[in-house]
């Protein structure tokens, strides 16, 4: 596990203050990026990972990237927020490697980390509370214009900082009861590094010295999908990440996240994200 965590990046793209009230309420938000809160006072709500939490004074909520939310405010609310890009040196998700709680207890340090990252990143809100909005917005300008005025020292201290809250959320207690989880993350880590090459079921397999049935069932009772499901989320997901970042041309992207056949990679682009590739990159970065 450290070998793998050990190289963990992390990059600022939002931290702030706000104060909110009834217009923050939007659903089926998505985006590349994870979203961190401190809640100071009022209380709203958050649906994602078919959960509903309740924001509550005290307490610090996290919510995955590409991961579906909602978010509901009937009163008002105030909340410190950080959003921030985060993978392996391989390219994976933590989300894959570690198992993480949604809410936490926070402390009086929290607030004084929280103090301290707007500090040193004085101009790096939120414009629009509107989450649908933001991630419209070219995420590459956003992070390029965030993290270029940063001097060395206060870089890293940002990035001590967010793998700091993001430690704070990761379950421990779920995570010893899983010692199968070490071969799949290895899987994991294979699958992010091939993605531009075929792979099949019982590569994976063999990688974990299973057998293809047995590894289909213990893979998919881990992350309630089966394997070749996964590969094709993960293609769909590095795909998104570069419609955003590159201008690549579609059938380039296609071909490097392991799409030979374009038509299909289309296909299930539609299927997944809802919209086609020109559409997600016309709708996403649009200033």
């Amino acid at each position: 596990m450290y070998s793998i965590l050990q190289p963990l990046k992390v990059n600022l793209l939002h931290v702030g203050f706000a104060a909110l009230d009834s217009k923050w309420n939007f659903t089926n938000v998505i985006s590349p990026f994870s979203r961190l809160y401190l809640i100071t006072s009022g209380e709203a709500y958050i649906y994602h990972n078919n959960i509903e939490f309740k924001l509550k004074p005290g307490y610090l909520y996290l919510i995955p990237s590409y991961t579906y939310s909602s978010y509901k405010c009937n009163l008002n609310h105030e909340q410190y927020y950080i959003s921030f890009f985060e993978e392996t040196s391989k390219g994976v998700s933590v989300y894959n490697l570690v198992n993480f709680k949604y809410q936490v207890l926070a402390n009086d340090l929290d607030i004084e980390c929280f103090k301290r990252l707007l500090k040193i990143n004085p101009n790096s809100s939120i414009v629009n509370s509107d989450p649908k909005t933001y991630t419209k917005n070219s995420i590459l300008e956003s992070f390029n214009n965030t993290n270029k005025f940063l001097s060395t020292s206060k870089l890293m201290e940002t990035k001590a900082l967010i793998k700091y809250f993001l430690s704070k959320f990761i379950d421990n207690e779920v995570e010893s009861k899983k010692n199968i989880k070490r071969n799949l993350m290895e899987v994991l880590n294979y699958i992010s590094e091939n993605l531009h090459e075929p792979i099949s079921v019982e590569s994976l397999a063999k990688h974990c010295n299973l057998s293809k049935d047995y590894f289909s069932r213990t893979f998919k009772k881990q992350y309630s999908m089966g394997p070749s499901q996964y590969i094709q989320l993960r293609r769909i997901e590095r795909a998104q990440l570069l419609l955003l970042t590159t201008k690549d041309s579609f059938l380039d992207i296609s071909l490097r996240v392991g799409f030979y056949n374009y038509s299909y990679f289309l296909k299930i682009f539609k299927k997944i994200v809802g919209k086609t590739p020109s559409d997600f990159r016309k709708k996403q970065i649009s200033i």
